[in-house]
């Protein structure tokens, strides 16, 4: 079995920055890409950035520019500062977590952490 949990979450004024942790863990034995994913209330949830194996990364365009996702394949830890946030940024942040286990290929999603953007 594989979990994923997020933590980091938390309320910043506009401006400011947070920082978003990611570990997988369990029966891995390799993990290729991670990615963080938002929905605010109301909306869909869409990609806010992910980055391969290869740490080859994709971002949102509303996101350039003030996020960067990394990753520590030694830990099974990806991450998402983010900075200048603004109050648009308000949403529930999931992670996803894709590889092989002992058991099989797997994709799973953590059980989000909420950022709130307001003064």
């Amino acid at each position: 079995q594989v979990q994923v949990v997020e933590s980091g979450g938390g309320l910043v004024q506009p401006g400011g920055s947070l920082r978003l942790s990611c570990a997988a863990s369990g029966s891995i034995l390799s993990l290729s890409t991670m990615g963080w994913y938002r929905q605010a209330p109301g909306k869909q949830r869409e990609l806010v950035a992910a980055i391969t194996g290869g740490r080859t990364t994709n971002y949102s365009d509303s996101v350039k520019g003030r996020f960067t996702i990394s990753r520590d394949n030694a830990k099974n830890t990806v991450y998402l500062q983010m900075n200048s946030l603004k109050p648009e940024d308000t949403a529930v942040y999931y992670c996803n977590a894709r590889g092989r286990s002992t058991w099989g290929p797997f994709d799973y999603w953590g059980q989000g952490t909420q950022v709130t953007v307001s003064s």
